[in-house]
């Protein structure tokens, strides 16, 4: 049974890296006809980017859809029945395809939508918990990299506080966040962000 269940999580957790690879944004800019992502802007294949390229209508699409690879991969464990572990451990596979996309030659997104998604269906508490700092920090500081890593820095406490049987997971996803925003840390620390 354990054997099983080992096999079902590896296959369910392919299926997810694959799922987030899906590139939302450039399929949605493309469709759109409104140019790569990866080729303006930020040149980052996300919803902030996109955004910033003037179209909030493909910004909100590009969010929805990777907040929903996020959500979609967990919501297939759950139907399989894996614990709530395996379950972020799929969610973990979910962002890492949007990170590192094979369809991208391992390019991708930074993961901030994929990783709320996951939340949202792991505990949903958690999940809005965490949606509400991204979006406090957003609207008071207008800066999306630092509501980013704010959201980072406190999402193992949250989820200690309300699902610690998933924490160490959480903790692997905020450094998988703070890794991809790397660069937009340093910004922060020179003062030379730049805001929304």
């Amino acid at each position: 049974m354990i054997a099983a269940d080992a096999f079902t999580t590896l296959t369910v957790m392919l299926a997810a890296y694959l799922l987030g690879s899906i590139p939302t944004a450039i399929l949605v800019c493309h469709s759109m006809g409104i140019g790569d992502p990866r080729q303006q802007g930020s040149g980052n294949p996300g919803a902030t980017n996109v955004l910033r390229m003037g179209n909030r209508p493909a910004a909100l699409l590009t969010l929805t859809g990777d907040l929903s690879k996020g959500m979609l991969a967990v919501w297939i464990a759950q139907r399989l029945d894996l614990g709530l572990f395996n379950q972020a451990l799929v969610g973990i596979s979910a962002l890492i395809g949007h990170v590192w996309s094979i369809f991208l030659r391992f390019g991708g997104g930074k993961g901030v939508a994929t990783m709320l998604g996951s939340c949202l269906l792991l505990d949903y508490r958690l999940g809005l918990a965490l949606c509400a700092i991204w979006l406090s920090l957003l609207a008071v500081r207008r800066t999306s990299s630092l509501a980013a890593v704010g959201m980072a820095l406190v999402s193992p406490i949250i989820s200690w506080q309300l699902t610690p049987q998933v924490l160490l997971p959480i903790i692997i996803m905020s450094c998988l966040l703070l890794a991809t925003h790397h660069q937009n840390i340093r910004k922060l620390l020179k003062g030379s962000e730049s805001p929304l």
